[in-house]
């Protein structure tokens, strides 16, 4: 990432209008979770890190703003570290439980679903390309496309949820947004089954 994003990301924490409260997918979905180690990709200033860990949670937060880590450096059973998504590499066959709001990067896609332990539960939810949003990511890569999770998720994850709906976001702008709730093969899939 650019060091005039994480430049961005830095001011925009120090000026921090988001929200502080967890999304009601983390706190309807998260209980889903086996086990208690989890990832918080793009953790901003930790709200849903906070809240992991107040359902039992390890929790690695890891963000590309050093004012949202040093925030978080501090919180016990957060495990924040500062990273760099275009260099970074997700460790393998880790999480119970992987939590990405609102950040959208998919070449972290596989990777999320190698970081996930069999039966990990996969958390996303961010805004969806349609014509009558009132506001958009500055970045129109930034929207996921309809029907793109399911085509990609679908292959080695159980969708158990997969929504999409109008919102009203913390500005008053009328947004789309989609979800998901995944959960992680316990098999695995051959390049036969894939393919089939």
């Amino acid at each position: 990432m650019a060091q005039a994003d994480k430049k961005r990301w830095d001011e925009k924490y120090q000026d921090n209008k988001i929200p502080n409260t967890p999304i009601k997918l983390i706190i309807d979905y998260a209980k889903l979770s086996t086990g208690k180690q989890a990832l918080d990709i793009a953790c901003g200033m930790g709200r849903h890190s906070k809240y992991l860990v107040s359902l039992g949670f390890e929790v690695d937060a890891l963000d590309i703003s050093s004012v949202a880590i040093a925030h978080l450096a501090h919180e016990t059973s957060i495990h924040a570290k500062e990273v760099d998504f275009d260099t970074y590499t997700l460790e393998e066959d880790k999480y119970d439980l992987i939590v990405c709001t609102y950040f959208l990067e998919r070449k972290l896609f596989p990777q999320m679903i190698k970081a996930l332990k069999p039966n990990g539960i996969l958390l996303l939810e961010t805004f969806l390309h349609d014509t009558n949003n009132e506001r958009s990511p500055s970045n129109p890569a930034f929207m996921l496309n309809d029907g793109e999770l399911e085509a990609y998720f679908d292959h080695e994850c159980e969708l158990l949820h997969i929504p999409q709906w109008w919102d009203t976001d913390y500005t008053g702008a009328k947004t789309m947004k989609t979800s998901m709730v995944a959960k992680k093969r316990s098999g695995g899939m051959s390049d036969e089954d894939f393919w089939a």
